[in-house]
């Protein structure tokens, strides 16, 4: 009997017909062992136990403690994932289809079984089992895509700009599996003054309530924008919010917001220990330079954070992202691709003629094949550029 031998359970309260059962799966050649349950109450502790140890269940409806179609439900409650088959009695063949209408997989009438019959009613049964989960997981699945298609809209932001000569690109993707949301959060609004304003920010940790999280501080950044506050009082503002909402004091987030005058000439950053990001100006881009930079929020009570100007020429561009571009390692090493690195592959995609979505598809590209593998953290990124014909 080999490893990836066949558990089955049979529920059988005749020794006489167990037996015979025993020997048929030995007959027909089918690599299986055997556990025999000679009533329901001892089936229901097996299966209690361990419901995935059997990948079939034989059940005879006819037991001293339980008997019937509720008994099969019951079974098929308690062994979800397993390939169900009735034994039944030759004068009760109704019995059996109505039991696969209940979910069994089928019906064998005891006295018409033979070794061929039932090794091939079982393989067949385990197989239609295995079929219908997977098409259950598919429809899942889609199910579950659909749905987090619709709850991205709405979570996600929508920039609201009224310049037409602005272009907007972004890119979003969470480090968990299947996750809808990270931690990682952007906006970009332009207000009545034509001023407009990004953000990015990153907050500690992975899961959903870092998800949450950013969600909340994303939202009340743009109804602070909304309000009239910027800069200093506005990360006051935000900081505050951060240590109301956070679930433990080791909670931070780090932030970058960007206001860009109503001329286009000249912006004003402030940083909250977060990633520098990249300026576009002419044909050549740059890291903008590392101070002033405060801390990241929710670290230390009453905090600063400096402002640094920004002059923009024509044509411009703004690249914001989130440390999870940038933390892939380069090849086997320790070494990571850290800022200086991503500049190198900015201007290399720059002289492949790579703008906007190209661009942030290529950077994301890149920096994965140097890291050997998909780039597993959080990972936004936001680029606005102006000053074109």
């Amino acid at each position: 009997m080999g490893q990836d031998a066949l558990e089955i359970l049979l529920i059988e309260d005749d020794l006489g017909d167990a037996l015979l059962v025993q020997e048929f799966l030995d007959d027909g050649e089918l690599d299986a062992r055997m556990i025999v349950a000679r009533s329901f109450g001892e089936a229901r502790q097996l299966l209690a136990a361990d419901a995935t140890a059997f990948q079939c269940v034989l059940v005879d409806l006819s037991l001293p403690d339980a008997d019937g179609l509720d008994m099969l439900r019951e079974v098929l409650g308690l062994a979800p994932r397993a390939a169900v088959l009735v034994l039944t009695g030759l004068n009760d063949a109704q019995v059996g289809v109505s039991a696969v209408a209940a979910g069994a997989e089928d019906y064998l009438v005891k006295q018409e079984v033979d070794a061929p019959l039932l090794a091939r009613a079982v393989r067949y049964a385990i197989e239609r089992k295995r079929a219908d989960e997977s098409e259950r997981e598919l429809a899942e699945a889609r199910i579950l895509s659909r749905e987090n298609t619709r709850l991205a809209r709405g979570l996600l932001p929508v920039p609201q700009l009224q310049d037409t000569t602005l272009r907007h690109h972004s890119r979003y993707r969470p480090g968990r599996r299947r996750a809808l949301l990270g931690g990682d959060f952007y906006d970009t609004i332009e207000t009545a003054d034509g001023a407009v304003h990004l953000m990015i920010g990153d907050v500690s940790g992975h899961g959903p309530d870092e998800a949450s999280l950013g969600v909340r501080l994303r939202m009340a950044w743009r109804t602070l924008v909304l309000a009239g506050l910027t800069g200093g009082e506005l990360l006051d503002t935000l900081d505050r919010v951060l240590t109301l909402e956070r679930w433990t004091e080791e909670i931070f987030t780090t932030l970058c917001m960007i206001t860009i005058h109503p001329d286009r000439r000249r912006a004003t950053m402030y940083r909250a220990g977060h990633p520098r990001p990249l300026l576009f100006n002419g044909s050549g881009v740059e890291a903008l330079p590392e101070d002033p930079c405060g801390p990241a929020l929710g670290l230390f009570a009453d905090a600063e954070w400096p402002v640094a100007v920004i002059e923009l020429q024509s044509p411009w561009a703004l690249m914001l992202y989130t440390d999870g571009l940038i933390e892939g390692r380069i090849g086997d090493g320790s070494r990571r691709l850290d800022t200086e690195g991503l500049v190198d592959l900015t201007r290399r995609a720059l002289r492949q003629g790579m703008t906007g979505h190209d661009l942030i598809d290529t950077l994301v590209t890149d920096a994965e094949d140097l890291n050997g593998g998909v780039l597993t953290d959080d990972m936004a990124i936001l680029l606005l550029s102006g000053g074109h014909e």
